[in-house]
C-alpha cells in the first residue's frame, strides 16, 4: 500500500519538471508556474527514487545538476523580472524562463526548503566523479551565497520576505512554525549567518498549550509539525525550550497528531467523515461550494486555506498528505486513517489520500483536482523516513545542518 502511494507521489516530479532548468511546477494544473519549494522537495525525492528503483542514479544526477546550474546562473539582481536577490529566490518562477511570476515575494521559507533539497542532493551524490563533485560544489556555493543577515533587517527575528516594489514584508517569522528549518539553516551559514539572538527571539514567541489533556507546543495546521522533519531527525535532541518542557520536536509532532484525532472524535461542528480514523487538518485546497446548512448553521467553504485545530478555520476539509506524513510519528494512528481514505464511499483509489484536500460534507463529496507538488514531495519524503530513515541519515552528516542545530542550542541525540 505504502509503496504504491509513494511511487504515485514520486511520479509527480517525473512528469512536471522542466528538464532544462530543473524547475518543477507548483501544481499539475495547466499553466502552473514553478515553485522553488517544490524544487527543494524534488531534489530530496530523487535519491528516494534511486533507492526504490524508480529512477536511475544517472537521471537523478542530471535532473539535480540542471536545477543547481540554473540557480547558480540565474539573475540575482532583485529587479521585478529577475529570479532572486542576495542568495534568496522569488517564491514562484515562470516554468520556462525561470523569472519571477505573479509579482510574488522573495520568500525566506521557500528558499530554505529549496536549500534543504540542495543539501540533500550534496549528501547523497558523494561519488568521486566530475559530475557529482560539481553538484556538491554548486550546493556549497549556493548555500554560502545566501545573505541571512540582510533578512534580519536590524532585528533578531527574520522577515517573511521582500518585494522589489515595496521592500521588506511587514511581518517576521515569529511563533512556532515550519520556520525552524529556516533558522537552523541561517545559523549554520559559514558566510552570512543569523545572529545568535535570532533563535531565542523566535522561541520566545512560542505558545505551549494544553488541549484535550495533552501538553504540546501549539500550531494548528499539521504541516507545521511535519515539514522540517522531512530532513531533520529531531528525535532525542532538544533546544533550551524543549529541555525545559522535557520534550522534543518529534514527540511534539506526535502529540499534535493526538490533538488532531481528539478534535475529530469530538467533531464540534458536525462534519461528515470526522472521527477516530477521519482527521488531518492542514494547509491545502478546499471547495468553493455554496454555503450549506450543517447542524443548524450556515457553513461557508474556504477554498485554499491553512486549516487547523481546535481554533480553525475548519470547513470539513481534510488533507490526505498530512495523514500520510504522520506515519513516521504515529503509525498506529495513521495507518487506519490511510486505509479509510483509500476506501472512501464506493471508490477504491488514492485520489483522496494524495489530493491537497477532500471534503465529504459538501453535497456529493469533493476532492481537489490535480496534485500539488508540496504535498507529493512531503508524501515521498515522510513515507521514506518511515520505511528506511534515508533522508534523516543523509542530513545527519550535513555540516550546515549540524552547525545550525548546535548554534541554536540543540544537544543530545
Amino acid at each position: 500500500m505504502l509503496d504504491g502511494l509513494q511511487r504515485a507521489a514520486f511520479d509527480y516530479f517525473v512528469r512536471h519538471t522542466n528538464r532544462d532548468t530543473g524547475l518543477v511546477a507548483d501544481t499539475s494544473r495547466p499553466g502552473s508556474h514553478a515553485s522553488i519549494a517544490v524544487v527543494g522537495f524534488a531534489l530530496s525525492a530523487y535519491p528516494v527514487g534511486v533507492k526504490r528503483g524508480w529512477m536511475t542514479r544517472a537521471e537523478a544526477l542530471q535532473r539535480s545538476l540542471a536545477a543547481l546550474r540554473f540557480f547558480r546562473n540565474c539573475d540575482q539582481s532583485g529587479t521585478p523580472d529577475s529570479t532572486g536577490y542576495r542568495g534568496f529566490y522569488f517564491h514562484f518562477l515562470h516554468l520556462d524562463s525561470g523569472t519571477r511570476a505573479w509579482r510574488c515575494e522573495v520568500s525566506l521559507i521557500d528558499t530554505a526548503l529549496l536549500l534543504a533539497g540542495m543539501l540533500t542532493a550534496a549528501a547523497y551524490f558523494t561519488a568521486a566523479t566530475a559530475d557529482e563533485a560539481e553538484l556538491r560544489e554548486l550546493a556549497d556555493t549556493l548555500y554560502r551565497r545566501v545573505d541571512w543577515c540582510w533578512a534580519q533587517r536590524k532585528s533578531a527575528a527574520v522577515v517573511l520576505g521582500w518585494k522589489p516594489e515595496s521592500g521588506f514584508l511587514k511581518y517576521r517569522w515569529q511563533g512556532y512554525s515550519e520556520a525552524i528549518l529556516l533558522y537552523i539553516l541561517g545559523l549554520g551559514s559559514p558566510t552570512h549567518p543569523l545572529t545568535a539572538a535570532s533563535f531565542p527571539a523566535w522561541t520566545d514567541t512560542y505558545e505551549w498549550e494544553n488541549l484535550y489533556g495533552i501538553d504540546f507546543l501549539y500550531a494548528g495546521p499539521l504541516f507545521i509539525h511535519q515539514f522540517p522533519h522531512a530532513w531533520i531527525d529531531f528525535r532525542d535532541i532538544r533546544d533550551d525550550f524543549m529541555r525545559e518542557k522535557r520534550c522534543d520536536y518529534f514527540e511534539n509532532s506526535r502529540r499534535a497528531i493526538d490533538v488532531q484525532r481528539a478534535y475529530a472524535i469530538r467533531n464540534p461542528r458536525g462534519f461528515v467523515g470526522y472521527g477516530e480514523d477521519g482527521w488531518g487538518l492542514s494547509a491545502g485546497d478546499g471547495p468553493r461550494a455554496p454555503r450549506q446548512r450543517i447542524a443548524g448553521r450556515r457553513q461557508s467553504f474556504y477554498g485554499y486555506a491553512a486549516r487547523g485545530v481546535p481554533y480553525g478555520p475548519d470547513d470539513g476539509t481534510l488533507a490526505g498528505p498530512s495523514v500520510l506524513a504522520s506515519l513516521v510519528f504515529a503509525p498506529e494512528i495513521a495507518l487506519p486513517a490511510i486505509r479509510r481514505m483509500l476506501v472512501r464511499g464506493a471508490a477504491t483509489d488514492d485520489r483522496a489520500a494524495r489530493a491537497s484536500g477532500f471534503n465529504d460534507t459538501v453535497h456529493g463529496g469533493w476532492v481537489s483536482a490535480g496534485n500539488f507538488g508540496l504535498d507529493q514531495g512531503l508524501i515521498v519524503l515522510m513515507i521514506e523516513n518511515f520505511r528506511s530513515g534515508l533522508l534523516w541519515r543523509l542530513l545527519r552528516g550535513s555540516v550546515p545542518i549540524r552547525t545550525g542545530l548546535h548554534r541554536a542550542g540543540f544537544r543530545g541525540g
